[in-house]
């Protein structure tokens, strides 16, 4: 199989797989919704569209750097009306990083690599108020399995959280350790002989505004370890994630 690596980063993302009403929770990882989602929109596909090549994809998540969770008590005005919108609670995942991954088809997953780098629709993480702060593609896809390629990906850490994960251990006396234990989520197909970890509805079935609908999925733990030289970060030019857009041409005005 073909596995495409994508990377997660930003100052907030909110992954929710059961939020409703006025309480908008965040999983502690990405969803395989808001993945799929987010692949859907760089391939210009409407919420409407069929979603069962992308859902039908193994996904897996590696959390390189767990961020912190984050309570935004939101207001909002109707902008038509200008009416007050109900008061609602939005968490979200503040200075996370993640490496997730899908794996399937050759055909696919490339055009899924090439729609990243130049997406019809912006990319965002988890909610439209959530920009990546890194570009989402990390390397060229890959052939292989998932999981193996999960564990040997280098570690997308921040250099502020390496740099306080080595203070720790200095403070206590210790040398870091060359290696860091990440945890890893991924699919647990159904099998009468295993249970799943952890059920989630977050496969999703449609998008559709008028009727959106989920699955359920099973959901696999477990963790590797990384070197952590091998991941180091060198520097990156700014990441303007709107740059490769077409912009939209207004429309002529009349004149006769």
């Amino acid at each position: 199989m073909t596995v495409l690596l994508l990377r997660l980063a930003g100052p907030l993302q909110s992954w929710g797989s059961a939020a409703r009403f006025t309480r908008r929770t965040t999983e502690n990882a990405p969803t395989k919704s808001g993945v799929i989602g987010l692949l859907a929109a760089a391939q210009g596909r409407r919420r409407d569209a069929d979603l069962t090549d992308l859902a039908a994809m193994e996904f897996g998540v590696r959390i390189d750097q767990p961020g912190t969770r984050l309570r935004d008590f939101h207001t909002a005005h109707h902008s038509d009306t200008l009416k007050a919108m109900p008061l609602s609670e939005r968490f979200y995942l503040a200075d996370a990083v993640f490496v997730a991954g899908v794996s399937g088809e050759a055909g696919l997953v490339q055009r899924l690599y090439e729609a990243l780098l130049e997406p019809v629709f912006l990319p965002y993480l988890g909610r439209r108020s959530c920009p990546p702060s890194q570009p989402v593609t990390i390397v060229e896809p890959l052939e292989g399995e998932l999981e193996q390629t999960l564990r040997e990906a280098p570690w997308e850490a921040s250099g502020w959280h390496r740099n306080h994960r080595d203070t720790s251990f200095r403070r206590r006396g210790q040398s870091p350790p060359a290696e860091v234990r990440l945890e890893l989520l991924l699919d647990s197909p159904p099998d009468p002989g295993r249970l799943p970890d952890i059920t989630l509805r977050d496969l999703p079935v449609s998008f559709d505004p008028r009727h959106r609908r989920y699955g359920l999925r099973g959901v696999r733990t477990a963790e590797t370890s990384v070197p952590t030289a091998a991941g180091a970060r060198s520097a990156r030019p700014p990441h303007e994630p709107t740059a490769l857009l077409t912009p939209v041409t207004p429309a002529a005005t009349r004149t006769d």
